[in-house]
């Protein structure tokens, strides 16, 4: 039986942000735990984010994160969510990620986005300055990733004598993610994977993958010939009220600085200050983005999401100021997913 075969079908995105106070080493070791966290509670993948421009997260290199992680951890998948692959050239992508899978082989993910994953100007420097949308690009960036880690290009074309090195048999398990119907319908289209970003979009999210699902044309290289989807979605698994509290305000108060371009650690004090107030408690209501409460009743809403939105997998989000409390929740959820599946 495979590593697949036994694991659940669960993986977890990690944005490795920076607790306040600590330093950018101690968050990744500390993102070095949590994977070693949910490999031995039976996760299928680990993955980080690309994001930049942030005091609070240290995820701008995640093929570097990628790789230090496979090197702490033996059986889970490890990977990108994503490569934004706008900022990137495809050949050099390919080359990192075929390095990747030369250390860890049977082991590698690459999920490619198209947004930038920061603020205009930063994208800008990313992207050397160019003026045009990077994002138009992105077909023919992915048309040209593809060629380089195995496709191939047309005898004629001025690529075709490229070598993407180190040169492999295997390619990493690649996925599209998606926040708009856009990052599945292409998927769909391109016969690839796709992941949904239910916790950006959760309006939008079971009817992009349901569609993602009809709309499927296969590849026809034998290479994941059927439609294979995941989503991810903010959750919290815990027995203590508190502790669930706290991080729907982490999250709230979060999203608050982010929209007015707040880039720093929350302190502590100031998420229980606002856990417990009365403005937090009255504005309190389940619109559905967040999935949190006793871990039996969180794994029961997840399995019943990943059955609306016809998914293969659900990919847990849980971005919280106290990383064993996340520990915490990722084991307790995949317990209860095993009894309740």
């Amino acid at each position: 039986m495979s590593d697949v075969d036994e694991s659940l079908p669960l993986a977890v995105l990690d944005f490795v942000g920076i607790e306040h106070g600590e330093s950018p080493a101690a968050a990744i070791a500390g993102a070095v735990s949590i994977a070693q966290t949910v490999e031995a509670a039976g996760y299928r993948r680990y993955w980080v984010s690309e994001h930049h421009n942030m005091h609070s997260l240290a995820c701008s290199a995640p093929e570097l994160l990628t790789a230090h992680v496979g090197a702490f951890t033996s059986r889970i998948r490890v990977g990108a969510a994503g490569i934004m692959l706008p900022n990137h050239t495809s050949f050099k992508v390919a080359e990192l990620f075929r390095t990747l899978v030369a250390m860890y082989p049977g082991r590698i993910d690459l999920a490619l986005g198209r947004a930038p994953g920061t603020d205009p100007l930063t994208a800008h420097v990313l992207r050397r300055g160019g003026g045009a949308d990077a994002g138009a690009e992105f077909p023919h960036q992915v048309g040209e990733l593809l060629a380089f880690l195995g496709d191939g290009f047309p005898s004629d074309h001025p690529y075709a004598r490229l070598v993407a090195a180190p040169v492999v048999d295997e390619r990493p398990e690649l996925f599209v993610l998606g926040s708009s119907p856009y990052g599945p319908r292409f998927a769909a289209v391109n016969g690839l994977s796709a992941v949904f970003a239910h916790h950006m979009s959760p309006e939008l999210a079971f009817d992009a993958l349901r569609a993602y699902r009809r709309e499927f044309t296969a590849r026809g290289d034998g290479d994941g010939d059927g439609p294979y989807s995941a989503m991810s979605v903010l959750a919290f698994a815990s027995e203590d009220e508190e502790a669930t509290l706290d991080f729907e305000a982490a999250w709230t108060l979060t999203i608050q600085n982010i929209s007015r371009g707040v880039r720093e650690p929350l302190r502590p004090e100031d998420v229980h200050g606002f856990a417990r107030s009365e403005r937090f408690r009255a504005a309190r209501r389940d619109d559905g983005r967040m999935v949190t409460g006793e871990p039996k009743a969180v794994a029961a809403r997840l399995l019943e999401m990943k059955q609306q939105a016809q998914a293969d997998e659900i990919v847990v989000v849980t971005p919280s100021l106290d990383r064993a409390r996340r520990q915490a929740s990722f084991t307790a959820l995949a317990e209860a997913w095993r009894r309740a599946a």
